[in-house]
């Protein structure tokens, strides 16, 4: 492809992705304008498999192999607005993925910290956050709902797939003040849930209900 191509693809890349803040995150909600510029600015057709690259923007998740999936980008944008994050927050992933909510991340926070049990996304997504200089992300390969203990406390927790029930290790490793977004259920839908950690004690709200991909243990077990 020559250079004048690729210039005018990313061109209309941008346009995409302006489109899908105003019509996707803007309108169903999301005002946080950190989100919203860390939404801008993020290449979201760079974390998806180069087949739906064309899709990247569309309002949906999206197959990024491995049975995994880059969430909707709504649900990232609201999730990522629930944190409530600046630019001191120090935050847990759970759930890489492709990168490109740790990206998302990357852009408003001093530090993120993101667990991928699946070895293969998780190297991948490592390189790739390299590749595009997010300093501030450290990819981990590994069992989510163990947490990083020895990087804890976390202002902010967000887990990008699904346990029956709320992993007790992710509870200790709030800190105070601290919110924890997290899908959880036992059904096919599962609720969006925020914690926020007061005088030590978690207080529960709920969001939405939504579908997201099981957590699983290095055996593929769901937690």
């Amino acid at each position: 492809m020559g250079l004048i191509s690729i210039h005018a693809q990313e061109r209309e890349f941008a346009l995409m992705r302006e489109e899908m803040v105003r019509k996707q995150i803007i309108a169903r909600g999301v005002t946080d304008q950190e989100v919203l510029q860390a939404m801008r600015n993020v290449k979201r057709h760079l974390f998806v498999p180069d087949k739906y690259k064309e899709l990247s923007y569309r309002d949906g998740p999206l197959p990024i192999g491995f049975g995994q999936t880059i969430s909707q980008p709504y649900i990232v944008g609201l999730m990522t607005q629930l944190l409530r994050l600046d630019e001191q927050s120090r935050v847990l992933e759970i759930g890489t993925g492709s990168g490109y909510q740790a990206a998302i991340l990357g852009e408003i926070c001093d530090s993120v910290f993101t667990i991928e049990i699946v070895e293969n996304l998780g190297k991948k997504a490592q390189i790739l956050l390299a590749d595009l200089k997010y300093e501030k992300v450290t990819v981990r390969i590994g069992d989510g709902y163990l947490g990083w203990p020895e990087k804890a406390p976390f202002d902010g927790i967000i887990v990008t797939c699904a346990p029956t029930s709320i992993p007790e290790p992710l509870k200790e490793q709030l800190a105070e003040d601290g919110r924890m977004v997290i899908p959880v259920g036992k059904h096919s839908i599962k609720e969006l849930v925020v914690l926020h950690k007061k005088k030590g004690r978690l207080v529960r709200q709920y969001i939405i209900p939504v579908s997201f991909v099981p957590m699983v243990d290095e055996e593929g077990l769901k937690y």
